[in-house]
């Protein structure tokens, strides 16, 4: 799928129930496993032949940075959105609710995935303050996609 398409589902009402149901479960455990088996996700980073790192069939040039359980949410997603080094391709909020997904453009022709993950956390964390959730490191991450009618995409994959 391309990032529009994503962008697409994420502001229709296609999973507008399901989060609304995923927000109202209270018990940890309980949300993650109604997370993991009622919700679709996509692989920003990457097409595979089955998900996991070692079948990576060709990366995207995308990074995922997932922040959990933030207490500043709109204020993070607007300084994200204006970020000085990296330009934002896609911002929606995590299917909990508290948390963001921030999908950058990367270049992997020099620097590994993981290296260049763990060079956009630390910036993240001097920049911000924030700590980011390390799962992102991993090239194969699934991410859940949300309803989110706000969710920001770059113009350049807006759809015709």
């Amino acid at each position: 799928m391309r990032l529009h398409q994503v962008f697409a589902l994420i502001t229709s009402d296609k999973y507008k129930r399901i989060t609304e149901d995923l927000r109202a479960i209270t018990d940890v455990k309980e949300a993650r496993k109604f997370k993991a088996n009622r919700f679709d996700y996509v692989t920003f980073s990457g097409t595979f032949e089955k998900r996991n790192d070692n079948n990576l069939l060709q990366h995207s040039n995308l990074l995922t940075i997932d922040f959990d359980h933030l207490d500043n949410l709109q204020e993070l997603k607007k300084q994200l959105l204006n970020d000085e080094y990296f330009e934002t391709e896609m911002l929606f909020t995590s299917p909990s609710g508290d948390g963001l997904k921030w999908i950058i453009r990367i270049d992997v022709s020099e620097v590994t995935h993981s290296e260049y993950f763990t060079a956009v956390a630390n910036y993240i964390k001097h920049t911000y303050n924030i700590e980011v959730d390390q799962s992102g490191k991993d090239v194969s991450r699934a991410c859940f996609l949300p309803y989110d009618p706000t969710a920001f995409l770059h113009k350049r994959h807006q759809a015709l």
